[in-house]
């Protein structure tokens, strides 16, 4: 999984998580609605900055949405 990926799951999971649409989110994060749906489908690649400022609309740390998912031992 890259990178752009990653961070399209986790971004994708922690928006269901709080509850959040993507215009909501986009909107607390200043950036436009339709970019937080290529970033969720991997279409661009975000710069820190974004990575940033959608860490803080969440709530969580910029870390978090760059996580890989644990493997299981079965991988």
């Amino acid at each position: 999984m890259n990178i752009r990926e990653v961070l399209a799951l986790n971004l994708r999971k922690l928006r269901q998580v709080k509850g959040l649409s993507q215009e909501e989110l986009a909107h607390r994060a200043d950036i436009d609605r339709t970019y937080v749906s290529a970033l969720e489908r991997s279409v661009y690649a975000a710069t820190i900055d974004v990575v940033d400022n959608l860490a803080q609309a969440l709530g969580v740390e910029a870390a978090d949405l760059l996580k890989r998912p644990s493997r299981s031992k079965s991988d």
